[in-house]
């Protein structure tokens, strides 16, 4: 996936938009945006294995594209705070030596993040920007996928974790009434633990590099 190309083509794109006023401290802006969450998910360190695990077993989590909802509140013209809203869904599968086996059935994630970003440019027009801050990962419902309940694991969980994000993006004035549309790539990096049990007790766990990359692309309004 080449992460750079959408921003330069936006930035291209958007020099021949006229500027409009963006952003002033305490202004806040509201996005609906398209979200494409790509994660890895590959095994980092295997801390319990009562099953065997062949030689060479990685495993890939699948991607997933979703509506999400984003809010942010000015401080000062190039300084704001903001949040994202959305829930995303994934399968692991296995990788190498597990080729083909499913993991982890339906794992929905609430990705809780607040970023500080600094925006580049004057209030006028165009504002690339980048950003950084904590996040928590939320993981609910997991199951064990269809290869682990046939070798009779009864129930998956992975840990809630904490970790961090970084992001860049790029927003751009259509009109003089405050709307705007805005593209944005974040990368965020969190190791979870993984374990699977059969009748209560458990037979495999392992931590893993999720290590997401989140590409979102939409409309703002300003208020």
């Amino acid at each position: 996936m080449n992460t750079k190309i959408i921003p330069l083509a936006l930035t291209a794109a958007a020099l021949a938009l006229p500027g409009q006023a963006m952003a002033q401290a305490g202004e806040v802006h509201f996005k609906v945006l398209g979200t494409l969450v790509a994660p890895d998910g590959k095994i980092r360190d295997v801390k319990v294995d009562r099953i065997g695990l062949p030689a060479g077993t990685q495993t890939k989590a699948n991607d997933n594209f979703v509506p999400t909802v984003a809010i942010e509140y000015f401080l000062a013209d190039s300084l704001s705070v903001e949040t994202i809203a959305g829930v995303t869904e994934h399968d692991v599968d296995g990788r190498g030596a597990l080729a083909g086996a499913g993991l982890v059935s339906n794992a929905k994630i609430v990705p809780a993040t607040v970023t500080l970003k600094y925006h580049f440019g004057k209030a006028g027009g165009i504002r690339p920007y980048i950003g950084a801050g904590p996040s928590y990962f939320i993981f609910i419902n997991e199951k064990p996928g269809a290869t682990t309940r046939a070798l009779g694991a009864t129930s998956q969980k992975i840990n809630d974790t904490v970790g961090a994000a970084l992001q860049a993006g790029i927003d751009i004035p259509v009109n003089d009434k405050g709307m705007f549309v805005s593209a944005d790539v974040k990368r965020y990096f969190l190791r979870p633990l993984a374990s699977w049990r059969a009748n209560g007790v458990e037979v495999l766990r392992t931590r893993h590099e999720l290590d997401p990359w989140v590409i979102s692309a939409g409309i703002g309004f300003r208020f």
